[in-house]
């Protein structure tokens, strides 16, 4: 017979894995199926308020949206401003941070963990994103464990984000990749001039 390369039965979080006891975490799903899910749309007060009661941190002004889903809200911050759309996955199996008036469009999904293939257990690995401020993920972006997207960054609708992208760039892809820069309104710089930069 031959030797399994992936035996799931031998599957086993690590210790604390989740950073709260299991009855905790049941209790924010049941939340967030009927308080949050159910709320109005423009309860955004009454959302921010749920997800800091569980431990995230949440900025100013934050909207989000109420199909919106969050694993393990106190893996997860926000900064001031921000917005995560409809159906947005935030997957805080590892922990998620993202900056002030940052976007995060609807059907995103972020996922701050994944699993061990080489290991017949089937290992869980967590690793942090980081959405830096002022960046964009346009509408259905996957973003991988351990990717960070630079500040001001947009990332193109349907990309597939296994690699970090830097400040002030548009990408897009599967993979994504850099296409140009994003230029500010402020800055006097030609598109030229600011493909140097990169």
């Amino acid at each position: 017979m031959e030797r399994p390369i992936q035996d799931l039965s031998r599957f086993r979080l690590p210790p604390d894995f989740r950073g709260r006891p299991a009855w905790f975490v049941q209790f924010w799903w049941i939340v967030q199926a009927t308080l949050f899910r159910m709320s109005p749309q423009v309860f955004y007060g009454w959302r921010r308020f749920l997800l800091r009661l569980f431990g995230a941190k949440i900025g100013r002004g934050v909207i989000i949206r109420p199909t919106a889903e969050i694993t393990y809200p106190w893996k997860l911050t926000i900064g001031d401003y921000s917005w995560i759309g409809e159906y947005a996955a935030l997957y805080t199996l590892g922990e998620i941070h993202i900056g002030d008036n940052a976007v995060i469009s609807q059907h995103c999904y972020l996922a701050a963990a994944t699993h061990d293939y080489t290991s017949p257990a089937f290992d869980m690995v967590a690793r942090a994103i980081t959405i830096e401020p002022e960046a964009w993920l346009a509408a259905r972006v996957f973003v991988a464990p351990g990717v960070t997207i630079g500040r001001g960054a947009v990332v193109g609708a349907c990309s597939v984000v296994l690699k970090d992208v830097p400040p002030m760039t548009i990408c897009a892809g599967h993979p994504a990749k850099p296409l140009r820069p994003r230029v500010s309104n402020d800055e006097p710089a030609t598109l030229a001039e600011a493909s140097e930069r990169l």
